[in-house]
């Protein structure tokens, strides 16, 4: 081998090489995110949150990531303001430490499941009797995680034009399932009655008259009022998206088609104010209205909105989305559609032993001995499964975990009907 071959292989790479190459390599992992906010108030019972740029330790580093929350209260703006301040803390409480990123994002969907409901537990004792929607998004990366009850909603627009819709609707009216479930577990589901057999208005739980199946507090109504979130994590394409997160002020008066394109090239700071126009010059204003406009951006792009060539057929299926593979190692990053928007994660159950099964991602990194809700410690032998008393045997053995805290294994069995007590209520105009 001559001298001059030797030296072309043992060449080294400049540092303004290597240096270049992580920049772009960054650029390409963390997006920008831009976002803004508008409301017109009529109650003064809707309220968000807002976090960019939240840090935590991964290994030797340091990664971020975005919040944003919207909560619309009903009967009162108490549970609204208890959630906006405790339901972050909650949910990063029941996430294990020294978790890698992956294993981080991995773990979302149970931390939220068991966040919501240590919130609506915390609340309970506080005999706090308002209750509030929650759409919770957590945008790390370019994975988008949301947690939602209620009738506040969260669509994503991708970069390509498709529209995905994030969040599940908990209206009694238009979701037959939570009808089946709230009834199973003890109450009964109908509208007003005005006198002489004539009924008004959508359908509502009773007693208390809540419209929606599922919502954090509300406790003078009946603990079928679950506060378990239907969870959809999905990972955008490096196109980047616009997330459009409103309460139902917004989402009475416009589709998400309507709201999305009334606000194409305007940047998020300006597309939520428009949003909340639209909403009110077409219904009026009948309710607080608020919107939270999310750009998720390549770093390279200047923040003013997804492109302004669309598609003409938007898509509207969840099966439009492409499901995770079990084995990514077999995927070619390069054969991957630059525009395709991968769904991570979906589950809507309101039964916790599904929620928080051991079968659940990474169930192997969450502590045998501690409550899989409340994050108690618990003494061995006392911690109660959450397989307990299931109906199907051999599908599960009841000294498997994860285990629940006294406590928590007394509401467990109050939301599935086995101990709950519904309260009489002046009612609700959620």
């Amino acid at each position: 081998m001559s001298s001059s071959t030797r030296g072309e292989q043992h060449q080294t790479v400049p540092l303004s090489v290597l240096l270049k190459r992580e920049l772009l390599s960054e650029k390409i992992e963390r997006p920008e995110i831009v976002h803004g906010q508008a409301c017109h108030s009529k109650k003064g019972e809707d309220f968000t949150l807002l976090k960019t740029d939240r840090q935590r330790l991964v290994g030797d580093g340091i990664s971020t990531y975005s919040v944003f929350g919207l909560f619309d209260g009903h009967n009162g703006s108490a549970a609204a303001i208890y959630t906006k301040e405790n339901l972050l803390d909650n949910v990063l409480s029941a996430i294990p430490p020294d978790l890698n990123r992956d294993e981080w994002v991995a773990a979302l969907p149970r931390a939220l499941v068991a966040g919501f409901v240590k919130t609506d537990k915390d609340l309970q004792q506080k005999a706090q009797k308002s209750g509030t929607t929650v759409t919770f998004v957590i945008v790390d990366g370019w994975v988008v995680t949301v947690a939602s009850v209620g009738d506040s909603r969260c669509v994503l627009e991708s970069s390509e034009g498709g529209i995905y819709y994030l969040s599940a609707d908990h209206r009694l009216e238009t979701n037959e399932e939570e009808r089946v479930r709230i009834r199973s577990s003890g109450g009964e589901v109908g509208r007003l009655n005005t006198g002489g057999g004539a009924e008004v208005g959508p359908l509502r739980c009773w007693p208390g008259g809540l419209c929606l199946s599922r919502s954090i507090g509300d406790m003078d109504i009946g603990e079928f009022i679950v506060p378990v979130p239907y969870v959809k994590q999905v990972k955008l394409s490096t196109g980047g998206g616009r997330l459009v997160i409103c309460s139902d002020g917004v989402w009475d008066a416009l589709s998400a088609e309507v709201a999305l394109d009334s606000c194409h090239g305007m940047p998020a700071e300006a597309a939520a104010p428009h949003i909340v126009k639209e909403a009110v010059q077409a219904k009026g204003l009948r309710d607080d209205t608020t919107c939270i406009v999310v750009d998720i951006l390549p770093q390279e792009k200047p923040p003013t909105s997804v492109p302004h060539t669309k598609k003409p057929v938007k898509v509207m299926l969840k099966s439009m989305f492409r499901k995770k593979s079990s084995d990514s190692s077999f995927i070619d990053k390069e054969y991957l559609e630059a525009d395709v928007v991968e769904e991570l994660f979906e589950e809507g159950s309101a039964m916790l032993s599904e929620r928080l099964d051991t079968k659940y991602p990474l169930c192997n990194m969450f502590k045998l001995f501690m409550c899989a809700v409340c994050q108690v410690e618990i003494k061995p032998g006392e911690g109660i499964s959450i397989h307990e008393g299931e109906p199907i045997p051999g599908k599960s053995r009841p000294w498997d975990g994860p285990f629940l805290c006294a406590s928590c294994q007394e509401k467990k069995e109050a939301m599935e009907g086995k101990g709950a007590t519904g309260r009489l209520s002046s009612g609700s105009d959620e």
